[in-house]
């Protein structure tokens, strides 16, 4: 590979170029097209998967067949004018919903997090309780930023600061939507309770992590691994949490899920969408929308009821406080 082509590998994000590469895969070995493809072979290949395919597998083929055309020279049949309406024919025709990631609510953060201090706690003097140390931080880092599990996966130790008792600032060097490759800063609060900033201290000085990735693999004996947690092992671990602490449902929560959490959460306490866009890190506000839910018509009518009736329909009534 020369130098030049190995800059041009790395400005695209490594899920970026296996989605790409498993969609040429998909359109030659199993449905049997040619590249470079016409536009006609690219609207029959939509047309016989408008049924099985949602409509976003089917814009991220036609991405990964457009990337391909470009990059070997050829001009690129997704752009098509026929091959654009048979696209808006398939979203008119076959409409489903868009499947969005259970929010984890603050309510069942605090009983994540509870949860975990009981098993710190239980830990035999002989043995660090690294495991729930580490899985606390990762759920109140995910959820007080709102990052997904790759942006979790990919913190380092060298690129936080913190002033403990007042926040921390977090470099990641490429997020979802930097697209200018600057890199960003996130800075996280210390708060009274489920505070991040205690949560990373602890597990960090715990663990001895001075640099390197933040959150890895423990195996059987408590040993740590050197490499970072894999996205997919994030999601795994946030599904575990949710099940151990009694929190039904738990299959259904995702790699976005403690960003819907936040999302949502800051939605009840009234923060305005420029605000909020900007602490996440969106770009534009329809981002912003699929991640809050819609409000509640019938909220007014359970105002009435008595406290334990209302925390169990919604969240806490005291949302954690700023140190």
């Amino acid at each position: 590979m020369s130098s030049i082509d190995h800059y041009i590998h790395a400005a695209t994000r490594a899920n970026t170029r296996k989605a790409y590469q498993a969609a040429v895969q998909h359109f030659e070995d199993q449905w049997g097209g040619f590249l470079p493809a016409t536009a006609n072979s690219v609207a029959r290949y939509l047309v016989d998967h408008a049924r099985t395919h949602s409509l976003n597998t089917l814009r991220q083929r036609l991405a990964g067949l457009a990337a391909w055309h470009l990059e070997q020279g050829f001009p690129d049949p997704t752009k098509a004018p026929h091959v654009k309406k048979v696209l808006k024919g398939i979203a008119e025709l076959h409409p489903a919903p868009e499947k969005r990631a259970r929010p984890i609510q603050l309510v069942q953060l605090t009983a994540i997090v509870s949860h975990l201090d009981q098993q710190i706690a239980r830990q035999d003097a002989h043995q660090l309780p690294l495991q729930p140390l580490r899985n606390k931080a990762l759920m109140l880092i995910g959820f007080w930023r709102a990052f997904r599990s790759d942006e979790l996966a990919r913190l380092n130790a060298e690129h936080i600061q913190v002033e403990p008792g007042s926040g921390m600032e977090i470099y990641l060097s490429r997020t979802k939507s930097d697209r200018s490759g600057q890199g960003r800063y996130f800075k996280a609060p210390a708060l009274r309770q489920l505070c991040p900033v205690e949560a990373y201290l602890e597990w960090t000085n715990a663990a001895q992590i001075k640099r390197g990735p933040v959150f890895r693999a423990i195996n059987r004996w408590g040993q740590l691994a050197g490499e970072a947690l894999h996205p997919n092992s994030i999601i795994a671990i946030v599904r575990s949490c949710c099940q151990e602490a009694g929190i039904e449902g738990s299959d259904a929560f995702s790699s976005h899920s403690l960003r819907r959490g936040f999302a949502n959460w800051a939605n009840d306490h009234r923060w305005d969408t420029k605000s909020l866009m900007e602490y996440v890190g969106w770009r534009d506000v329809h981002s912003a929308m699929r991640y809050i839910d819609a409000p509640d018509p019938f909220a007014r009518l359970r105002i009435g009821r008595g406290p334990n009736e209302a925390e169990a329909c919604g969240g806490p009534s005291n949302s954690p406080e700023t140190k």
